[in-house]
């Protein structure tokens, strides 16, 4: 390949640096060069005026700083790399043509618009900025790396007047730290008490039981830790990733299992059979034989916290806990039922006792009495609820009786005596029991902060308007003097060749630009502060209209609809905030004291003992009593 290499003159330096190869066909990167040698290499280029045509500026990056999209595969394996046309000359005059950046927290700016040559006693010419230029000038400005060449030149051949985020820091992608994994299931389980962070041991609750373990089995694997991707400032300079850590898996091994390797992966497997402990220090050992299938009690498991799904088909006694995932009973449950995830399924009665769960459904297919029943993130299906407090994000139950209700949504077919707050409220018969009335309580969020919000930005909006209209006004004053405005009409008229001048009429119209110059650059500083200020109005109206679509997506629509009011009910709104969360994600006794307040500080929407309720807080009519 070497007899087909030649050496080119720079424009101002002589010949291309070592790491540069300038042929025929385009210039090269020599594959051999370090990457310092080439970001040298470049740097001597755009400091010796001269800037690379025809650029590949993927290609570019890839070379000199290893990021980015890979190369192309035709080029790799190659002894010399592709990645411009030829090099050409920076001249000072096309250098004018490019503005300085400014650079924010890893980010630079550019403002793009119209670009003139100056040539003394004439008028300014249109010129067109170049992509390849535009690297060379922001190399020399120091911004070397993430510059967007997509946007950049789509900016440049669209001719727009834009303010754009040229080019961006690359942060560093943290690595992943060595972790260890299980690999067979079931293998947290103990009948030890459990150890409180006091030191004291809760004889209620056991470390959990686990399943007896065969020999040569595998119970963990070590996932190696996996470096991080090194970042760039727009300088680039590089940004090293945090090493990420390791661990020991061989310092986990205890009696009866080992450390094996296959495939370049350490596994912990056991050595015998038996059942798998693990101790204070975290080493894993296989021990005795425990067994046990009678229920959820003192005497059976204690406490139970799991890891992974549990299905129990005895009861769940009185002050017994389950604590897992994905919980199915068969059994009655008498006591406290919490999930990080997944499904609570109760086959039977929940009396007396609570369901909790973090992200999921809960269903109870018997009866639930005098029990706590909440989800934060998921539905709660009951068939019959009697004195229960209920929280869910959808709430849907056959019938319901005496029971405080806290949802984004609620569909009940029957309720008496309730306490119900919710966004969307759809009952079918709604009526007092005994001497407790019917409340509902339609949610409406406050979305004071957003009005706020939109009548500030609406009034610096007006203020960036009227600036602009008084310089634009400032603008008319000066064109309207009869020695500019003959000037700028005579120039648009030979411009677009309406008229041709003689060589004295060419002399006369020159003598008048010189005259009427001045005039004409403060038009043009002055025209730069009209578009400031119409493009600092549009950024607050965009901003305004976007506060103005959040609004609207947290007011939603609100609605309560009760097809039969069969005795005293009670209808008004509830104000509360969307910045704190799910307004019903509270404790039980909160929300039976804020549902059974004795004071409500807004008015009735509806209170009467028969008709219906249709309400909509998109502006349907409050139904009147009955």
């Amino acid at each position: 390949m070497a007899e087909h290499v030649k050496a080119v003159v720079m424009p101002s330096e002589g010949e291309l640096p070592s790491s540069l190869v300038q042929r025929d066909d385009g210039v090269y990167f020599r594959a051999d060069a370090t990457g310092a040698a080439c970001q040298a290499a470049v740097n001597q280029v755009f400091l010796s005026n001269g800037y690379f045509s025809g650029l590949d500026y993927a290609v570019f990056i890839r070379v000199l700083y290893d990021a980015g999209a890979e190369l192309p595969a035709a080029l790799k394996g190659q002894e010399l790399v592709r990645f411009a046309d030829t090099v050409l000359p920076f001249h000072a005059q096309r250098r004018e043509l490019y503005k300085s950046v400014r650079i924010i927290n890893g980010e630079a700016e550019y403002y793009f618009e119209p670009v003139f040559f100056t040539v003394p006693d004439m008028p300014p010419t249109p010129a067109r900025l170049n992509f390849d230029e535009f690297v060379a000038d922001m190399w020399v400005k120091g911004i070397r790396f993430g510059i967007d060449a997509p946007a950049v030149k789509a900016t440049i051949a669209g001719g727009r007047v834009t303010r754009l985020i040229a080019a961006r820091r690359l942060n560093a992608t943290p690595g992943r730290d060595a972790v260890i994994v299980e690999v067979a299931q079931n293998i947290h389980r103990s009948n030890a008490p459990r150890e409180m962070a006091n030191g004291r041991f809760d004889l209620h609750t056991f470390q959990n039981r686990f399943p007896q373990m065969p020999p040569h089995v595998r119970l963990l694997r070590k996932v190696p830790r996996v470096p991080g991707i090194r970042g760039y400032e727009l300088s680039g300079i590089p940004l090293e990733p945090p090493q990420p850590r390791d661990v020991d898996l061989a310092a986990m091994a205890g009696p009866g299992t080992a450390v094996e390797e296959a495939n370049g992966v350490e596994f912990l497997v056991s050595t015998t059979e038996g059942f798998l402990s693990i101790d204070g220090s975290k080493r894993v050992s296989i021990g005795p034989k425990i067994v046990s299938r009678e229920g959820v009690s003192v005497r059976t498991t204690g406490n139970l916290q799991l890891t992974g799904e549990y299905e129990e088909f005895g009861e769940v006694q009185e002050q017994r806990s389950v604590d897992g995932g994905n919980i199915t009973i068969h059994g009655d449950v008498f006591g406290n039922i919490n999930s990080r995830g997944g499904v609570i399924s109760l086959r039977r009665n929940l009396m007396s006792g609570t369901a909790a769960n973090a992200d999921g459904d809960i269903e109870v297919k018997g009866v639930a009495s005098a029990s706590v029943v909440q989800t934060r993130k998921g539905t709660v299906t009951l068939g019959r609820a009697e004195s229960c407090v209920i929280t869910g994000t959808r709430v849907v139950i056959g019938e319901a009786s005496n029971c405080e209700i806290m949802a984004d949504e609620v569909e009940i077919k029957t309720a008496e005596g309730c306490a119900i707050a919710a966004r969307r409220i759809a009952i079918g018969r709604a009526g007092p029991r005994r001497q407790i009335e019917m409340l509902l309580f339609p949610l409406v969020p406050d979305t004071s902060k957003y009005d706020k919000n939109i009548a500030e930005l609406e009034e610096k909006a007006a203020r960036h308007a009227a600036a602009a209209a008084k310089v634009k006004s400032e603008i008319d004053a000066i064109t309207n003097e009869p020695d500019v405005r003959n000037y700028l009409t005579l120039a648009t008229r030979v411009r677009k060749q309406e008229v041709v001048l003689t060589p004295e009429q060419l002399a006369l119209f020159q003598k008048m630009a010189v005259q009427v110059g001045p005039a004409l650059r403060t038009v043009g500083k002055l025209s730069l502060g009209v578009k400031e200020a119409q493009a600092e109005q549009a950024k607050v109206q965009e901003l305004a209209a976007q506060v103005r679509q959040r609004k609207r997506e947290v007011a939603g629509q609100g609605m309560c609809k009760v097809d039969m009011v069969t005795g005293d009910t009670v209808v008004r709104t509830m104000e509360y905030n969307p910045d704190h969360g799910a307004a019903y994600d509270q404790p039980a006794k909160d929300i039976k004291a804020r549902l059974r307040a004795a004071t409500h500080r807004t008015a009735p929407v509806f209170s009467g003992s028969a008709g219906m309720v249709d309400w909509s807080s998109a502006g349907l009519p409050a139904p009147a009593s009955s």
